[in-house]
């Protein structure tokens, strides 16, 4: 059932008093009002409060709205306490704000600064709110797992800057340690619940530790693509291509665990259905959040879509090729932070010209074998007759490892048809 509190009560409420009163404590319709009462939180016209002239802004941006606060069996404590924090700085007794986010709070901070006195404490689960004042400022701490942030509101901007300083100083921790593995998204469709995303934890090198596995015009590209930030987004579509074996999906784990700060990755095990069915596009470009936070972007993997972005593919694919960069850069995907990244053992050349065109691309890397030179560099003194396994065109990621493990990669099977890659490299 919902409770209106009257203005009065909320003023009462929110003037956070000394220790003579008990905060939040709301004043019944025939106790007479204090002069400590803010005059904005006061009903108009109460103890000769000026009205205000809703004609033109007054003066005190207070005064221009009646501030009320509305309570149901849906708030919790936590709330009640964010709305008490509130109440100085609407009524301007405290107009000034400094606030600070911290992502891991060292074990036993308590994020109060010396002298505070603490006035409401509200726990719930992991979460938790702490109200305190001081002199001249409050405080609100609102803490989850390890991380914080800290609310300052104070008379001066000076003031607030310094109280704020004592609450955080050295609370920070350090960084927690970066693991190996990275939680990357599985999109398909299930017979009986339809399309469905999954999670699994997914083994990804730095890109330190596996950039010696591409010739050198690679790593350099993707030198650039790995320290690429938000800010650095043009184009939407992300591009791999070259023959099977080179490494191209070993540099999309890579890159998962690159920008895992500010993307969530997810694979599509069926992009060829995904394009013909409306409504599995449409469940994916509106996507699931991951849980690590509001406003990330994501990166849809579309693997070996040869027949869908090479050039007859308007004539064999049907819409399934103007869907995609529909996706990418059309209407659909328009307010979305979608990325798709497609990888194709397809040669440049044969690629449709509407995918390559300038400006459609974040990036476009041709992921091509290891010289001679590099692969005997790579094999290095772990595999005897290293410049005798290697051809003069080189060698593929994956013909590397065949040698690594005594296996000649002419003894290797031929590929029948196209190569389906798929996961492997």
């Amino acid at each position: 059932m919902k409770r209106v509190v009257p203005a009065e009560s909320v003023g009462a409420a929110h003037a956070c008093p000394g220790p003579s009163a008990a905060p939040g404590t709301p004043d019944t319709p025939d106790t007479p009002k204090t002069p400590g009462t803010p005059r904005a939180l006061r009903k108009p016209g109460a103890d000769g409060a000026r009205v205000p002239d809703h004609g033109r802004m007054s003066a005190q941006p207070q005064d221009a709205l009646p501030i009320r606060l509305n309570v149901d069996d849906s708030d919790s404590p936590s709330d009640v306490v964010d709305a008490l924090f509130l109440g100085r700085f609407a009524t301007g007794e405290q107009p000034y704000s400094h606030a600070a986010n911290i992502d891991r709070v060292r074990s036993g901070a308590t994020l109060l600064p010396p002298q505070a006195r603490v006035l409401r404490v509200a726990r719930d689960d992991d979460r938790s709110a702490t109200l305190a004042e001081g002199d001249g400022w409050t405080l609100l701490i609102s803490r989850w797992n390890r991380g914080a942030d800290v609310t300052v509101t104070a008379t001066t901007a000076e003031l607030a800057e310094k109280v704020l300083d004592e609450a955080t100083d050295g609370a920070a921790d350090e960084p927690e340690p970066q693991p190996e593995n990275v939680t990357m998204g599985f999109w398909y469709v299930s017979p009986r619940r339809g399309p469905h995303r999954t999670t699994r934890q997914i083994s990804a090198g730095t890109w330190d530790e596996v950039r010696a596995n591409y010739t050198t015009p690679v790593a350099e590209a993707m030198d650039r693509l790995m320290g690429t930030t938000p800010d650095d987004i043009a184009g939407r579509l992300l591009l791999l291509h070259g023959p099977p074996g080179t490494g191209k999906t070993s540099a999309l784990r890579t890159l998962a665990r690159s920008w895992r700060e500010w993307c969530q990755v997810d694979c599509v095990l069926d992009p060829e259905r995904l394009f013909s069915d409306v409504g599995y596009l449409m469940d994916i470009a509106i996507g699931e959040e991951d849980g690590t936070g509001k406003g990330r972007w994501r990166l849809l993997l579309l693997e070996d879509c040869d027949e869908l972005i090479r050039g007859e593919a308007k004539h064999t694919a049907g819409q399934a090729l103007s869907r995609l960069l529909n996706l990418t850069d059309g209407l659909l995907g328009q307010g979305r932070n979608v990325l798709v990244g497609v990888t194709t053992n397809e040669d440049l050349e044969r690629l449709h010209p509407a995918v390559v065109r300038p400006g459609r691309c974040l990036a476009r890397i041709e992921v091509g074998p290891l010289t001679q030179r590099e692969a005997v560099d790579w094999l290095g003194r772990e595999t005897v007759d290293g410049e005798q396994a290697v051809g003069r065109e080189g060698a593929t990621l994956a013909e590397l490892y065949a040698l690594r493990r005594g296996t000649s990669p002419t003894s290797l099977p031929e590929p029948r048809g196209r190569s389906d890659a798929g996961l492997y490299l």
